[in-house]
C-alpha cells in the first residue's frame, strides 16, 4: 500500500463521523474536496455545491459508489439558490449536524482600479454566502440538538495584503463568526473560522508560479519559516477537527493553518 493509501486508511480509521450530516460549499475542488473526502472516509453524509457541474460530477465519479453524497450546481452569491440548496440538502440528508462554508473568492485589482461591483461580488462570495449558510442552517442544526460550523477564512483577514476588497471580507468573516458564536450557543450550536495559509493546491496561483517561475516561488517560500507552503489537506484536518466532538468546547475561535507564515503574498505587507 502507498503511504497516501495508509494515509487514507488511518483517517477512516479514526474518524468520528458515522452518521453525521454535514454541508460543505464549493467542494468539487481544491480544499473543499478534501474536505469533502476526508468526511466521507470517516462514514459521513455530505451534501456539497460548485460552480460548474462536470467538477462535482467528476468529484462524484471519483468515488466509490456507497459514498453518501449530494450535490448541486450553483453559484453561492445567489441568495434563493443557495437557500435552497441548504434545504434540499437537510432533506436529502434527514438533517444536518455540521455545515462548512468553504467557497469564496475575490475580484478587481487595486483601490484605484476596483468597481464598486468588484468589492460587492467579492462580499457576496464570502461573508454573504457564509451568513446565509448559517442562516438557513442553524433550524437544521438546532433541530439536531446543535452542530458545528466552520467558516474558510483566509490569513489575508489579518495579515494585510492586497487586494484590500478580499482581506476586508476575510476579516469580516472572522468578526462574524465570533459574534454568531455567542449569539447561538444556546441552541447547542458552534461556529468557528478556520485562517488557512498560501495553500499549495495543483493548478492554482502558487503552484502556477513555482512552475513558471521558480526565482519568484523560491523567495516567497521565505515567508515561511519552514520552507513550505501549505497543503490543502491539513488544513482540511483541522476542519475536521473542528466538526468533530473532539472539539466540543472551542467555539468563537479564529484558528490560523499557516505554518506560521509572515506577508500572505509576495508583495509583502
Amino acid at each position: 500500500m502507498t503511504s497516501s493509501g495508509r494515509d487514507r486508511g488511518k483517517r477512516a480509521a479514526t474518524g468520528k463521523f458515522a452518521g453525521r450530516r454535514i454541508v460543505v460549499t464549493g467542494g468539487s475542488r481544491g480544499l473543499g474536496e478534501h474536505v469533502v473526502r476526508l468526511l466521507l472516509s470517516g462514514g459521513a453524509r455530505v451534501a456539497t455545491c460548485a460552480r460548474k457541474p462536470e467538477s462535482l460530477e467528476a468529484l462524484r465519479s471519483s468515488l466509490d459508489a456507497s459514498a453518501a453524497l449530494f450535490i448541486r450546481p450553483l453559484d453561492v452569491s445567489v441568495p434563493e439558490l443557495l437557500e435552497r440548496f441548504v434545504e434540499e440538502a437537510a432533506s436529502e440528508l434527514g438533517g444536518l449536524d455540521g455545515v462548512v462554508a468553504c467557497a469564496g473568492g475575490a475580484r478587481g485589482r487595486g483601490i484605484t482600479e476596483a468597481s464598486a461591483e468588484d468589492w460587492a461580488t467579492t462580499w457576496e462570495m464570502n461573508v454573504g454566502h457564509a451568513a446565509r449558510l448559517v442562516a438557513t442552517s442553524a433550524p437544521h442544526l438546532r433541530a439536531a440538538g446543535g452542530g458545528s460550523i466552520v467558516v474558510v477564512a483566509s490569513i489575508s483577514g489579518w495579515k494585510p495584503g492586497p487586494q484590500a476588497q478580499y482581506g476586508s471580507a476575510k476579516a469580516a468573516q472572522i468578526h462574524m463568526v465570533s459574534s454568531l458564536a455567542r449569539e447561538l450557543a444556546v441552541d447547542g450550536i458552534r461556529v468557528n473560522a478556520v485562517s488557512p495559509g498560501s495553500m499549495l493546491i495543483p493548478g492554482k496561483r502558487w503552484d502556477r508560479m513555482r512552475r513558471e517561475d521558480p526565482p519568484a516561488f523560491e523567495r516567497f517560500r521565505t515567508e515561511f519559516p519552514g520552507g513550505e507552503l501549505v497543503r490543502p489537506e491539513e488544513v482540511a484536518d483541522v476542519i475536521a477537527f473542528l466538526l468533530s466532538d473532539a472539539s466540543r468546547a472551542v467555539t468563537g475561535i479564529n484558528l490560523p493553518v499557516d505554518k506560521g507564515q509572515n506577508a500572505p503574498t509576495p508583495d509583502g505587507y
